[in-house]
């Protein structure tokens, strides 16, 4: 690897001096480390060299010709709010020192500046700035500048969260952000230290969840042949995010109520009760009050995760978030600036995305590739309903002479859910009933293709491939 490729990855720092001894003896420090340095001598050239470079740090001498460099942080920060400056003078004490961070500096070093110190200083300040960037990519689902009144009430809902520690239910269709949302429960909350761990229990069996969740010993069950400790464990002290808690066993749900209550569990295969610390949120698209009349689910749990409920808005339910999160999506999935020509921004608009923010990330990778230039065009934007019959064609292919039945004269006017139902009918029967295998060939998670067999009320086997609910017939 060349030079090149290492500075790359160490990072960018603008350099802030008017002396040019210093300035040069601190640039060659920096280089050396691996890190391309940019080279300023006054406020005005620096504000100038962050907005043309966007540094990862700026290292600045506190006093500059044409002003005071902490008078420029706000507007550094205006251009980049995840931006790092350390402050460098020959005149320092302690009072300057104390100030300078509490206006936003991230250190207070002396001259003549030890150079060790000043890179290791650096290095710290460039993973700070790594780690804000990944924190606001996390949130940028839930908290992109949303200018729907659905957002900005559930935004306000999680915002007085920040000092409770009660279990939160989210309620929510497939593809909303629920994940995302029990993330930044999580990362505002009291217990923002310690594990955050998650686990999607749609699809995975009785004895599965119950290792998963609690561990087990070793010889519990064939194939035990170590002891494993459980995600109950792995989250102690910290939170517990059960997604899709509806489809969880019934089995297996009084002894998720007896750790809220008891905080207590034991291992599959063990006599012993063990402690645990965990604050808990699950997330479902079932209708959990409709299953507890059906007594799939039981009432005591659900009234106990339920304390908290939140419901994460459908992305038609929001539409004025549609365009800027479109926008934010595409820079975060291309790494340039794309723009949206007003017939893409349209067509967009005017789409229902049954599944949601997933649906748009799908519909964004597709237009990515379809464009020309740097602008997105309406005809680029190819929606689901059209490419799932697209993608049904090229199964035709691929699948047994059996399948083709699926798709008659009347293709070209069956509905989207006709369509849908049938590219996964193909799949199934294609792959002899196999549900893990059929998931990878329709390009979707393995749960997602549990709930819309349960959905279509489909039987999936592996002899017989799909057929519908006696009650379709």
């Amino acid at each position: 690897m060349g030079e090149a490729a290492v500075v790359r990855r160490r990072g960018r720092v603008v350099l802030v001096e008017d002396d040019p001894h210093v300035r040069f003896g601190v640039a060659m420090a920096l280089k050396s480390a691996g890190y391309e340095v940019f080279e300023a001598e006054t406020c005005a050239d620096a504000l100038k060299r962050v907005r043309e470079t966007s540094p990862d740090v700026i290292v600045a001498d506190l006093r500059l010709p044409d002003g005071n460099a902490l008078d420029l942080l706000p507007r550094l920060r205006g251009v980049d709010p995840s931006v790092q400056m350390l402050l460098m003078t020959g005149y320092g004490t302690i009072d300057m020192a104390v100030a300078a961070v509490k206006q936003g500096a991230e250190d207070f070093l002396t001259k003549p500046v030890d150079l060790g110190r000043l890179v290791g200083l650096v290095r710290a300040a460039t993973e700070k700035r790594g780690l804000m960037r990944t924190s606001s990519k996390l949130r940028a689902y839930t908290e992109l500048e949303s200018l729907s009144p659905a957002m900005q009430r559930l935004e306000d809902q999680v915002e007085r969260l920040r000092q409770s520690d009660h279990t939160v239910l989210i309620l929510g269709e497939t593809g909303t952000g629920k994940s995302v949302l029990a993330r930044r429960i999580h990362e505002i909350g009291l217990r923002a230290r310690n594990p955050f761990v998650d686990i999607n229990c749609a699809g995975l069996t009785r004895d599965l969840v119950e290792s998963e969740l609690f561990g087990h010993e070793r010889g519990a069950f064939t194939g035990a042949h170590a002891q494993k400790a459980g995600l109950f464990d792995a989250a102690n002290t910290g939170t517990l995010f059960l997604d899709e808690i509806g489809d969880i066993d019934m089995l297996v749900q009084p002894k998720i109520l007896k750790v809220l209550e008891d905080r207590r569990f034991r291992r599959v295969g063990d006599v012993r009760e063990r402690e645990v610390d965990v604050r808990l949120v699950c997330a479902t698209h079932h209708d959990l009050l409709a299953a507890v009349a059906e007594r799939s689910f039981r009432a005591d749990l659900y009234y106990r995760i339920s304390t908290v409920t939140l419901y994460m808005p459908a992305l038609r339910e929001r539409p004025e978030d549609i365009v800027p999160l479109s926008r934010h999506l595409l820079a975060q999935q291309s790494g340039v600036e794309v723009d949206l020509s007003p017939g893409a921004q349209q067509r967009l608009l005017s789409y229902a995305f049954p599944g949601n923010i997933r649906e748009l990330k799908n519909v964004l990778d597709r237009a990515l590739l379809l464009r020309r230039g740097s602008e997105i065009r309406e005809e680029d934007i190819v929606l689901d309903g059209s490419a799932m019959a697209v993608s049904s064609t090229r199964l035709v292919a691929q699948a047994p002479v059996s399948s083709v039945r699926f798709l008659g004269s009347d293709a070209s006017t069956a509905t989207r859910e006709e369509v849908e139902r049938q590219h996964i009918e193909m799949a199934l029967e294609a792959e002899n009933g196999k549900v893990e295998a059929a998931a990878k060939r329709l390009g979707m998670p393995r749960s997602t293709l549990y709930q819309k067999i349960k959905e279509y009320r489909m039987v999936a086997g592996r002899a017989h491939g799909t057929r519908r609910a006696d009650s379709d017939i």
